[in-house]
């Protein structure tokens, strides 16, 4: 389908000419390093540096390779940056649109949110190739964003007024309804059998959240910047996102309103820092971002 849209500041996608309105944005690569108890980033690095919508990363399992959303001429698809190779490729040429990438658990297929031509957004797999597509959850829709939690069982971001948090196994059972009015960002917590995401309170404002795999029960863990709803973790378990340009960090013993230290100023050349991943190995930083100048 040719006319694919992104929503702006809302939900998430959609289909018309929307599209056209995006913002420029390109994806930005940082090495990342612990010295200590330090975060030590390095120099961050346009891997796109095109005109057009480039978002939604994401690191392969084994942190070599990064998956994300392009769109040109209206068209959606997913494409690949190898970091040693400094190559970019595209995996997905179809006349639907596909966004959020995401390497599968066992590591052959990826799944991706996918506009049908009825403008019908589910979740789909592919082959790591691009190939083979195939509807993984025929009756969650409209499917937003989604994580996995493990082999078999996702989060999904179904949107809605107001959105909900889905916990669902993928063959589409066990569909539970955890959370509701909730923000994009859904994370495995690493180490831990818990899963964390945004709530957004009565005042609009986003708390990050915790919930355990199995079971009920949530947990607040801080609340998230006023400009960034986005966070990640790293493999160790440190919290972090952006604010103002500078990525910070959660300190657990701060309280949970103002529980942000400093790591680094990463707003070099670009403005309005958004989504952000931590690579499998600790070893890289990858966020979206739109250049300061063209």
């Amino acid at each position: 389908m040719r006319a694919s849209r992104v929503a702006l500041g809302a939900l998430l996608i959609a289909a018309n000419a929307a599209t056209a309105q995006a913002p420029s944005t390109d994806i930005f690569l940082a090495p990342l390093r612990r010295v200590r108890d330090s975060i030590v980033v390095g120099p961050a690095k346009n891997i796109t540096r095109r005109a057009g919508y480039d978002n939604q990363p994401s690191f392969t399992p084994d942190g070599r390779a990064i998956l994300y959303t392009a769109v040109a001429d209206g068209q959606s698809d997913i494409w690949r940056y190898d970091i040693d190779a400094k190559r970019t490729s595209q995996l997905t040429h179809t006349p639907e649109s596909e966004y959020s990438a995401t390497v599968m658990p066992g590591g052959r297929r990826m799944s991706v949110i996918r506009v049908e031509r009825d403008s019908t957004q589910r979740l789909w797999s592919f082959s790591l190739d691009g190939s083979d597509p195939q509807i993984l959850l025929t009756a969650l829709k409209p499917v937003g964003y989604h994580a996995w939690l493990g082999a078999a069982r996702l989060a999904t971001f179904v949107l809605g007024n107001p959105a909900t948090l889905h916990v669902i196994d993928s063959d589409g059972s066990g569909d539970t309804i955890r959370a509701r009015d909730i923000g994009r960002a859904l994370q495995r917590v690493p180490g831990k059998d818990a899963f964390s995401y945004t709530h957004r309170d009565s005042a609009k404002a986003f708390w990050i959240m915790t919930q355990p795999l199995v079971g009920e029960g949530e947990a607040v863990l801080v609340k998230a910047p006023s400009d960034n709803e986005y966070h990640a973790w790293t493999p160790d378990g440190v919290l972090l996102t952006v604010t103002q340009g500078k990525l910070v960090r959660w300190n657990r013993a701060i309280d949970a309103t103002s529980g942000w230290l400093p790591v680094a100023d990463i707003s070099a050349g670009v403005k309005n820092i958004s989504r952000l991943a931590v690579s499998p190995d600790g070893k890289w930083l990858v966020f979206a971002a739109e250049p300061a100048s063209p």
